[in-house]
């Protein structure tokens, strides 16, 4: 284990700094500190309890209203799964309505939540300045609205009681980092995003920053493929990236899992079998991309989301709103795996499950 985390030290302690030049007038040792410490939390063991040890006890018999993004999604899925979990206890009732991609194109979506009579809203991957009317009409009907990944910040946001996210430039940084050092500094890259969501936005931006600062590397293209469409189009996508830049496409970077899913698809895979890409995902940890990396194949590392632990999470920080409590503040670190660490912190089941003892943490905090 110490020689699996000196690895993954030396390995992301020199591609962070490759980022050094976009910090205008940094101190050098002031910025290797910066990266020691960006380091060490993406490549330890998540093992210890860094979130809230105090909180309201945990009202009973809540409706709330679940409104995802796309229930396809495999991190927006577990996270609705993981409230139930979460809440079964206390008789909560969990419901949803899936906007399949499309919550963001005007619709009155949370309007539509609030004619369920619900006494909290989740909005999950779902852009919070798109529903301002409706967060409006459920700020005047006293409903919270809690959010997962529906800003680019974390906390009170947007209109929401808070939201619920990892840092998505930091999650981007250290997936785009990874390519970077894996491929010697010599890849020749795509970047994958999803320009209708703004926090897959923030991390696409934030993986071509990265990338510009490696000399020897080359962005090749950023293909905007939305999530809800990529099923459809991703084929042409890929077929004319493989006609473009035939063998100096080498890595493939994803701001989500499920770009990969579509790769290896028997439709896709032939089509870039001659490339042997590599690639690293910026999110959100699927059980396919588990499986991917520890079976060697086209995708090597991904930067996951502690899916359930964040379901428990929004749970508390709904628990706090009725509560008449203030949100936790709590943020999750950054997370890398890799075929190297891929055997700890719950992916022995094909997720990140931190071993921190959250549900415990989080059921003693509900008791009191």
């Amino acid at each position: 284990m110490t020689a699996m985390l000196s690895k993954c030290l030396t390995v992301l302690f020199v591609a962070f700094s490759f980022i050094g030049g976009a910090i205008a007038q940094e101190n050098p040792m002031q910025f290797l500190s910066r990266a020691n410490a960006k380091v060490a939390r993406a490549a330890s063991l998540k093992n210890r309890w860094e979130g809230p040890v105090e909180g309201p006890r945990l009202q009973k018999k809540k409706k709330i209203v679940f409104i995802a993004a796309d229930m396809s999604d495999a991190g927006i899925a577990s996270v609705f799964n993981g409230m139930r979990e979460a809440s079964s206890g206390a008789g909560w009732e969990t419901l949803f309505i899936d906007c399949r991609g499309r919550c963001n194109q005007g619709a009155a979506i949370v309007s539509q939540a609030l004619d369920m009579k619900p006494d909290g809203i989740v909005l999950a991957g779902v852009d919070a300045t798109s529903q301002a009317k409706g967060l409006a009409a459920a700020a005047k009907a006293r409903v919270p609205v809690v959010g997962w990944h529906a800003s680019v910040k974390s906390g009170a946001t947007d209109g929401l009681f808070t939201n619920i996210t990892t840092n998505p430039k930091e999650v981007a940084q250290v997936a785009a980092l990874y390519s970077v050092v894996e491929s010697n500094n010599k890849a020749g890259i795509v970047v994958f995003t999803d320009s209708s969501n703004p926090y897959l936005l923030a991390k696409s931006s934030a993986m071509v920053e990265v990338i510009k600062q490696c000399e020897g590397c080359h962005l090749l293209s950023v293909e905007d493929v939305p999530l809800a469409d990529a099923h459809l189009k991703m084929k042409n996508v890929v077929d004319n990236l493989v006609k473009r830049y035939g063998s100096k496409w080498t890595h493939a970077i994803g701001v989500n899992d499920f770009y990969f899913d579509l790769l290896e698809a028997s439709a896709i895979a032939p089509l870039i079998a001659n490339n042997k890409l590599v690639g690293i995902s910026a999110g959100d940890g699927s059980s396919t991309a588990y499986k991917r990396i520890r079976a060697n194949g086209l995708q090597t590392g991904t930067v996951p989301e502690p899916l359930a632990m964040h379901a428990w999470q929004v749970v508390d920080e709904m628990n706090r709103a009725f509560s008449g409590a203030q949100p936790s503040g709590y943020v999750t670190a950054v997370h890398l795996v890799t075929a190297q660490n891929i055997a700890y912190d719950g992916g022995q089941k094909n997720s990140f499950d931190p071993g921190n003892d959250y549900r415990g943490h989080y059921q003693q905090s509900w008791a009191k």
